[in-house]
């Protein structure tokens, strides 16, 4: 296990960054100039879009989330990373396909396994880490959701929905998600990488669809919870639509607590520089507030993209988790 405190080597650290979406992939882009030991843990239950189609279609697990890590971990993000991006934007069949995804899912029917897919294609775009599932298993996301209150003043009803894509479509405030099937076995290697690891880091990305799947898989969060590394949540820069409408740091750090405990992630990283979007009226900044229970400590720095401030900036972020792993 990694070591604690200030007695460790200079070597570069053993990453573990869990989640999903474009918020995985940004946090990747920027860790890839600190450390060759990455290893990325990524959700399974993305049902949406390109990804959702070759799941339904082909009973394999979605591509998508891998695809952009394996891009973002590419040693030259140049035209093969490109390649591996583009979307067909016409044709039958094929609009809205990413050709990685198509290339994942052959790959898979080649090697018969989903897992050396994405080792096969790791290799062919010279990515450096690991990118690995959280679990093999077949998996949906199901929310409980707030309903409106009742006009006869009686409590309002919790509301049902299940796939990750259908649940900030709703638009009501969530109140819990869970996986379906509830227990499912981690993937090995996954677990191990976390055991050995030196710094843990959950998001930036969506909290309840991108985060959460990942640590509701019982093995990964009990491996967390043993491991020695360093633990962060990296909060987002700006709130989501249908899904933290409104949070403030402190509420994202409960929403984590209510589903996974108080103890997984002791260190918050939070964006202190905020900026409005026009591009995208609806997202707001997330304002700093400290988590309502003791025991956490928040990191604050200046971490926004200024060419798209809902996201973070890729170098910012990665140079304030090695700041913070080598001075802490």
């Amino acid at each position: 296990m990694a070591a604690e405190g200030k007695g460790r080597s200079d070597r570069p650290p053993r990453v573990v960054a869990i989640g999903g979406g474009t918020g995985l992939a940004t946090l990747l882009r920027g860790l890839k100039a600190h450390t060759p030991w990455i290893t990325a843990i990524v959700t399974v239950a993305d049902d949406g879009g390109s990804s959702g189609r070759l799941r339904r279609e082909l009973g394999i697990l979605p591509p998508g989330d891998f695809r952009n890590c394996i891009a973002a971990l590419a040693d030259d993000e140049a035209l093969l990373t490109q390649l591996f991006q583009y979307r067909f934007g016409q044709g039958e069949g094929l609009e809205g396909h990413c050709l990685g995804n198509l290339f994942i899912s052959a790959l898979a029917a080649i090697t018969g396994s989903f897992e050396l897919a994405i080792l096969e294609a790791s290799r062919v775009l010279a990515v450096r880490g690991r990118i690995l599932p959280s679990t093999l298993e077949d998996v949906t996301l199901v929310a409980d959701l707030k309903g409106t209150a009742e006009r006869n003043g009686a409590p309002a009803r919790l509301i049902r929905v299940q796939g990750e894509s259908a649940i900030p479509k709703v638009g009501q405030p969530i109140e819990r998600v869970f996986l379906r099937p509830e227990r499912v076995r981690a993937y090995p290697d996954s677990v191990r990488a976390i055991l050995e690891a030196d710094l843990i880091v959950a998001g930036p990305g969506s909290l309840f669809t991108s985060i959460l799947p990942n640590l509701l898989v019982d093995d990964i969060r009990q491996a967390i919870r043993a491991s020695s590394g360093l633990k962060v949540y990296v909060c987002n820069v700006a709130t989501q639509p249908g899904e933290t409408d409104g949070f403030d740091v402190g509420q994202h750090v409960s929403a984590l607590q209510r589903h996974v405990g108080r103890d997984l992630f002791p260190w918050v990283l939070a964006n202190n520089h905020l900026l409005s979007s026009t591009e995208n009226p609806h997202l707001r900044p997330v304002v700093q507030s400290y988590p309502p229970n003791e025991g956490y400590r928040v990191i604050e720095a200046d971490l926004v993209d200024r060419s798209a401030p809902w996201r973070h900036d890729s170098k910012r972020l990665a140079e304030e988790l090695m700041r913070l792993y080598w001075q802490r």
